[in-house]
């Protein structure tokens, strides 16, 4: 009814499974917890990045701009 070669097939088969869940079950684990400490960590995407890299460079520049109006108001009041 049953020969050899299929119960070797079915154990190997089986042995492969239980060699390879571990693994599987590492990798998933893994990745929830890293994407649980990213979370954490409050990270922003290059492009929200960069957005905000350009707003604070056009505001370092308006600030220098006042700046330097600033002086020269001054500088005339003080003539």
């Amino acid at each position: 009814m049953f020969n050899s070669k299929f119960l070797d097939d079915i154990s190997s088969k089986l042995g492969e499974l239980a060699a390879s869940r571990p693994g599987r079950d590492f990798e998933k684990n893994a990745r929830a917890l890293l994407a649980q400490g990213f979370a954490k960590l409050e990270l922003v995407t290059r492009e929200e990045f960069d957005v905000q890299a350009e707003l604070l460079s056009r505001a370092q520049a308006r600030l220098e701009a006042l700046e330097a109006r600033v002086a020269e108001l001054e500088a005339q009041r003080g003539k």
